[in-house]
């Protein structure tokens, strides 16, 4: 009873403070105050305590101790941190009760947590209580080119969930990327780790490559495959989880992960709960993040808001804990010591070390603590001759963990020296610990080496200046990208983000090979590992090289043009209108730049592509007319060129948009380019990806313009066969968006199962592929409009319209917010003026107040939202939306009594629909007959009989070419009899159902 044991408290029972711990969305407890002349940004590479201890072979992970950041060998002595073991065994219980969970452990650097980890981990193993219970699996992210190595810690999960378990138990350790063989691709690994994953990455590929080939990314037919590659990873890792034992994922520095990791995280949290699998994150919530630590902190916040994840805060050592380090290095110290200790170091870890590690037994309570990292770096480096602190000035250019052959080569000495030189400094001053190489560096005739503490690596870093460090990076690129050193005649790609990180930082002379590296590096991410947030990070890092070269430099502006085009590609399904796209300038602003610098270049192919993509970005930006003016354009440039593809693409791009504005013109373009893929050979019969996504779209988009335009009969015939042909392509891409269009029609003929049976199918594809989407909103939306017609069903009705907007809100493709608004306003109307109000079953409205769950309180909300529509789409330019959003404003007003607002909103409806003429999206007849409902129920003094029965004849005329159009005569019948407003139309009903 009388002995502490590590990590337990103090045989004294002194009082200790509770380390503080937080769930939920709160953010992080702020930490005690640093040191003065202490950086908390700065920390070993392995947290606690840290003693580097001499090491003459090479460390290697599972060799009987937990792997210190930078890959160094140490020796670790782990205190205190009871309440935050005791977190992580409470996991572990659940999670044998059938509760699976996540805990997340942040902490400033320094703090604890990766020895935290390590600590537990270990204890499990050594537990023979828990043999049989679960399996422990963990793995570290890693800084520096960590972020690029797509799907780096996953791999490693799922691998060491393949690997049978060591003796003498079921707990495995896995470590540093150990999983991923010297030579093998991130496709091929994961492919060998997860049935049926190497199809989708095949498919993947051949859709990706064509699309950078063609410069027109079918961003439609992209965004599921990362998405369909994170489900089947998330499906393989719970599908061994429940073969054996279940099993806690650890997962360490997550600041440091690559954002495909990422996405499989965020879809294996969702799915924890009664899943056999615990999940525990370590987070530096201070260390300096790029993109990558961005997306990590946004992602831990949202899953913390969201519930899916609880967290604990760790904070500085208390007193008694650091006494306890005292006593354990240095029995004979002072009893002064350990509170002048604390009190210096606030009980930071690293700064406890390095304080100890500067002590002297003479310097008794006198200790003459010092008063800076820095300082204590210099101290240790006086004892090295000028050659010896040049060399590792010079390695700690390469990073935390360093190379010694690029080491000589940047210092200009014989390797042969150098790695004698490296051995002696490693053996007699502890400044250097060996390491194990990076998978990429396993092939490099070079000794590895660690700095035992970022502390230290950051300090000798810092000694120089900057232009020894661009010199330097530059060395060491050159060193790196050495061909004789390319196993197979390339580079893998761990060594070509090194070289590119090196790149990066090498100043003028490197800024045209470093935009070039990263260039390639993205086009890699996206075709060969499908992870496009890693593209998008290396365009910009391209992008920005680029624009820092001198204007006339050789291949700047080729450069530039590639490099925006991709990141605009990639970026595409996000684009929110002036938000930017992938954290750039403004997306209009990128493709303004790379359409002046292809004008620059003078090379028709690529002013086509660039000037269709202008147009895409003002369309988001800024509205339709000025996109059209743009696709028009882009049109005209292809025609000019002897290039089939670029016409047709452009063709199916301009004639798509134009239809929002003019029915007929867009009609044209579209059925002009389906003669093009026709008659052109060198279009058709082919395979290419983009071809066959833009004669899908063409082919959709004619057979809903037939029904816009009232060939309801052609339409339904030429979406039938579309979407039996989409069902047997492998990749499905397109098939939620010709349901929608099928939905729509099947509703318009009054086939209304056969309509839900289609946006069922819709939904649940994209479901199972995941993500959100704007499609998906848009099913969802048109579902809440086929169930709000069963007044037993339309609590369901809200509730699916409330969660349309919601995922629209999210998504914001421009061309469907105003039709999702305005469904979800009519859903909120049909509730209301039919008495069930907002409260029916299942109703979920975030943020609702008793007054909104009322039928006037939904009546407000429905005027808001066609409001806000009416707004909107005079900016920019769906006038189809903002005609449906008058007569919506209308429909609310007469409702509510208020007759002479029902009669101003139905005029100004009729006024610009008889100005644009048929639209899309938009059933002329409906505009017409609640105008005279409307105009009829104000009464004659805001219009005459025969003004309403004119409208009523208008309407009736448009229902009755409709039906001629229908050769089918139970097709016809259900037009007339099953459409509720068709029946009104005919038989000239002035008053609602």
């Amino acid at each position: 009873m009388g002995a502490r044991r590590r990590g337990c408290p103090t045989s004294r029972g002194a009082a200790r403070p509770p380390s503080r711990r937080r769930t939920g969305p709160s953010r992080p407890a702020r930490p005690r105050a640093a040191p003065p002349g202490f950086s908390p940004s700065l920390r070993p590479c392995s947290s606690v305590v840290v003693r580097v201890r001499r090491v003459t072979e090479t460390w290697r992970p599972g060799a009987g101790q937990v792997e210190s950041g930078g890959g160094a060998g140490v020796e670790t002595e782990f205190v205190d941190r009871v309440e935050p073991m005791e977190e992580l065994r409470s996991l572990v219980r659940a999670l044998g009760e059938g509760r699976g969970g996540a805990l997340l452990v942040e902490g400033a650097s320094g703090m604890g947590k990766t020895s935290l980890l390590g600590n537990f981990v270990r204890r499990a193993a050594e537990d023979a209580d828990a043999a049989g219970r679960c399996r422990l699996v963990l793995a570290r992210c890693h800084p520096g080119i960590g972020p690029g190595l797509l799907y780096g810690p996953v791999i490693d999960i799922l691998h060491e969930l393949h690997t049978p378990p060591p003796p003498p138990g079921i707990f495995r350790r896995m470590l540093g990327g150990a999983a991923r063989g010297a030579g093998s691709s991130v496709p091929e690994l994961l492919s060998s780790l997860v049935p049926g994953l190497g199809a989708v990455f095949t498919i993947g590929r051949e859709v990706t490559e064509a699309a950078l080939n063609s410069g027109s990314m079918p961003s439609d037919s992209l965004l599921p495959f990362q998405q369909g590659l994170a489900a089947q990873i998330v499906d393989a890792l719970l599908s061994l989880a429940t073969a054996g034992p279940p099993v806690v994922l650890v997962i360490d520095d997550v600041q440091h992960i690559d954002a495909s990791s990422l996405l499989v995280l965020d879809r294996l949290l969702r799915l924890l709960p009664g899943a056999p699998i615990g999940l525990v994150l370590s987070h530096a919530s201070d260390e300096a993040q790029d993109a990558a630590g961005d997306s990590a902190e946004e992602l831990l916040r949202r899953w913390e808001s969201e519930s899916l994840i609880r967290s604990y805060a760790l904070d500085g050592l208390p007193e008694d804990a650091v006494a306890e380090l005292v006593r354990g290095r240095y029995p004979d110290a002072p009893p002064g010591l350990p509170a002048a200790l604390s009190r210096l170091t606030a009980g930071y870890p690293v700064f406890v070390q390095l304080c100890l590690d500067e002590w002297l037994p003479e310097d008794g309570e006198r200790l003459a603590l010092p008063e800076s990292v820095e300082r204590v770096v210099e101290h240790r480096m006086r004892r090295l001759g000028a050659e010896d602190q040049a060399l590792l000035e010079a390695a700690a250019t390469q990073g935390p963990v360093f190379l010694s052959r690029p080491a000589a080569e940047t210092v200009g000495a014989s390797h042969e020296d150098v790695t004698a030189r490296l051995r002696r400094i490693a053996k007699d001053h502890r400044l250097i610990v060996r390491a194990e190489p990076a998978d990429w560096a396993a092939r490099e005739p070079s000794d590895a080496y660690a700095f035992p503490h970022q502390a230290l690596w950051q300090v000798l870093y810092r000694r120089q200046t900057p232009q020894q460090r661009r010199m330097r990076h530059a060395r060491i690129a050159r060193s790196l990208a050495d061909e004789a050193f390319a196993p197979g005649g390339g580079h893998e790609l761990g060594r070509r983000l090194e070289i590119a990180r090196h790149l990066e930082e090498g100043g003028p002379e490197c800024l045209a090979d470093a935009a070039r590296a990263h260039y390639a590096l993205a086009r890699s991410a996206a075709i060969d590992g499908l992870s496009f947030a890693e593209a998008e990070r290396h365009c910009e890092k391209a992008i920005q090289a680029a624009r820092a070269l001198p204007g006339a430099a050789p291949g700047r502006d080729a450069l530039l043009v590639r490099a925006i085009e991709l990141l605009l590609s990639l970026t595409e399904v996000r684009w929110r209108g002036q938000h930017t796209g992938g954290g750039g300038p403004g997306i209009d602003a990128l493709a303004a730049e790379a359409e002046g610098a292809a004008a620059r270049l003078g090379e028709p192919h690529l002013l086509a592509r660039t000037t269709l993509l202008r147009g895409k970005t003002l369309m988001a930006t800024q509205g339709l007319l000025p996109g059209l003016d743009k696709l028009r354009a882009a049109v005209e440039i292809a025609g000019q060129q002897d290039d089939p593809v670029a016409l047709f693409v452009a063709k199916v791009e301009y004639g798509r948009q134009a239809s929002k504005r003019d029915l007929a013109e867009g009609t044209r373009q579209l059925e002009e380019a389906e003669e093009l893929y026709a008659s052109e050979p060198r279009l058709g019969g082919g395979q290419d990806p983009v071809l066959q996504h833009a004669r899908n779209l063409n082919e959709m988009q004619l057979g809903i313009g037939h029904y816009d335009m009232g060939r309801l009969g052609q339409a339904l015939n030429r979406l039938v066969r579309c979407v039996e042909r989409l069902r047997t392509e492998p990749l499905n891409a397109e098939l939620p968006i010709a349901l929608n269009y099928l939905a729509q029609v099947r509703m318009g003929v009054g086939q209304y199962g056969q309509a839900e049976a289609a946006l069922v199918e819709a939904r649940a594809h994209e479901a199972e592929r995941g993500g959100e989407s704007g499609w998906h909103a848009y099913n969802t939306a048109l579902l809440a409009r086929c169930a709000v017609r069963d007044p037993e069903r339309r609590g369901e009705a809200l509730t699916l319209a409330e969660d349309a907007w919601l995922e629209t809100e999210a998504t914001w493709l421009i061309n469907l917010v105003p039709i999702v608004r305005n469904l979800y306003a009519e859903v909120l109307l049909e509730t209301a003026s039919h008495g069930t109000g907002t409260g029916g079953p299942g109703s979920r409205a975030p943020g609702s107040s008793a007054a909104d769950r009322t039928a006037a309180g939904a009546l407000d909300h429905a005027l808001r939202l066609a409001t806000d529509t009416v707004v909107e789409t005079r900016r920019t330019g769906m006038v189809r939306s903002e005609i449906a959003a008058l007569s919506l404003s209308a429909r609310v007003h007469l409702v509510r009594g208020e007759l002479g607002p029902a009669a101003e909103f139905a005029r100004r409806s009729v006024e610009l629909l008889r100005r644009t003429g048929d639209m899309p999206a938009l059933r002329s007849e409906e505009v017409l007959l609640h105008a005279a409902r409307a105009l009829h129920a104000a009464g004659p003094g805001s219009a005459s009989p025969e003004e309403v029965a004119e409208l009523l004849g208008e309407a009736r005329a448009k229902v009755m070419a409709k039906a001629d159009s229908l050769a089918d005569p139970a097709l016809r019948h259900s037009f007339l009899t099953e459409v509720a407003l068709n029946r009104a139309v005919v038989n000239g009903r002035l008053e609602d159902d």
